[in-house]
């Protein structure tokens, strides 16, 4: 008789050795697990993708630490709630560990009331969240935690996790269970422990249905992809593809498709998605994929993510379609990632060079007389606002790191730096 509890609640792991994927942070020798078994923990954030074992690590280190273990979802609890625990914290003899999923869902107040908590021990804090806490974290409570970043999980951990799954289910089902092929699982999966471990219980559980004298269940690519389109919404009941919708949608309006990308902001209003959520995305992509090609795209963003925040749906759903048609259909560019990229691999293969001393600054006399800002010309002193001088350490000086690309206005930025820079930076 089949165990009615989800699979991938079954198959939690209870301690690091068991623990798949993560290698960076509890791998031997690697700095969380250093952490967790001196039993000297801080407070801090797990940022990572959904199923990447973000909830089970923080039950191990409980476990590990021998704390008592209070979890809060930041979608459904309040102040009230937090509070609650903080009376029942004081009565333990240890500072009890408090994780909160979706932390990036408490509101600035609710997260504010984290803080005393945090500063006096009260509670070590763990907060999940998928969200870059850079963004969504306040920073008094972030300069707090240390950040530990989660990845998707590695082909060889879903191939560890099939075997576990079906080593279960053949004794769930007294038959005897073979993957031959796996790729399918794989790609429903997308690094996601939890899409894994139900699909290959959804496929098992359908060709036992099918198949019930059989002595062997065999899976295979075709049958994987078979149950799981025909079991979509059952698949996707607690909204998995969430993370596959935004995808869409913005690699939509990358591609300068306003009709596919308005259809997926359709289906992300309908689903009930947080429209900051969709702002945001649209916020970062405005620079990223359009940048100087179109610097409207940000201000409109911009705004847009401000209109958002002050109101709700249904009325934002128009200002969202607004933006999402718009930046869509603008000129694209990712001129300024590229820039910024190759900037910071250059600065860590070069490290610290010496700023020129006609650019330092020169507050006191001291500086003056040793040759700080000696030399330094003054743009606005000349025609047209510019006069060729050297601003890069002598030992780039002349490399390129922003290339304008092939679109109006950045043809129109590359012949201007052309005119002022001659051939210094090949423009």
């Amino acid at each position: 008789m089949k165990n009615s509890k989800p699979l991938a609640e079954r198959l939690r792991p209870t301690s690091l050795d068991q623990y798949i994927g993560q290698k960076h942070l509890i791998g031997e020798n690697a700095v969380l697990r250093r952490a967790i078994e001196s039993g000297h923990i801080p407070s801090m954030i797990f940022w990572g993708p959904p199923g990447v074992g973000k909830t089970t690590l923080a039950y191990i280190i409980s476990k590990q630490v021998k704390r008592q273990f209070f979890v809060l979802s930041a979608v459904s609890s309040g102040v009230k709630d937090v509070r609650e625990i903080y009376d029942r914290a004081r009565m333990a003899p240890e500072a009890p560990i408090l994780f909160i999923d979706e932390i990036h869902r408490f509101s600035k107040a609710q997260q504010d009331s984290l803080l005393g908590a945090v500063e006096k021990g009260l509670v070590t804090l763990i907060g999940a969240t998928t969200e870059n806490p850079s963004f969504e974290v306040i920073s008094p409570l972030l300069s707090r935690c240390q950040v530990y970043i989660l990845k998707s999980l590695e082909k060889d951990d879903l191939k560890q996790l099939i075997v576990n799954a079906v080593e279960t289910l053949k004794a769930d089902y007294g038959k005897e269970i073979a993957v031959e092929e796996d790729e399918a699982l794989m790609q429903v999966s997308g690094g996601d422990a939890r899409k894994l471990l139900n699909a290959i219980d959804l496929v098992v559980s359908m060709l036992n249905d099918e198949n019930q004298d059989a002595d062997k269940l065999v899976v295979t690519n075709e049958m994987t992809t078979k149950y799981i389109q025909s079991n979509l919404l059952k698949y996707d009941r607690m909204g998995e593809m969430h993370y596959d919708i935004i995808s869409a949608f913005i690699k939509s309006i990358r591609g300068s498709d306003p009709n596919a990308a308005v259809y997926y902001l359709a289906r992300m209003i309908e689903a009930g998605e947080d429209p900051l959520f969709i702002a945001r995305r649209m916020l970062i992509l405005s620079s990223e994929d359009i940048g100087n090609a179109n610097p409207n795209a940000l201000l409109l963003a911009n705004a847009c993510f401000d209109a958002v925040s002050k109101i709700g749906f249904p009325e934002s759903r128009i200002i969202l379609s607004q933006t999402a048609t718009y930046l869509a259909s603008s000129a694209k560019s990712n001129a300024a990632v590229m820039a910024i990229d190759s900037a910071q691999a250059l600065v860590h293969k070069t490290g610290n060079l010496s700023v020129p001393m006609h650019l330092r600054n020169a507050p006191t006399k001291l500086m003056k007389d040793i040759g700080y800002s000696d030399g330094y010309k003054y743009a606005h002193d000349y025609p047209g606002n510019f006069v060729e001088q050297e601003f890069l350490p002598a030992e780039i000086s002349g490399t390129r790191l922003y290339s304008p690309q092939d679109n109006p206005k950045e043809i129109e930025l590359r012949r201007s730096l052309k005119a002022k820079w001659k051939d210094k930076y090949g423009y």
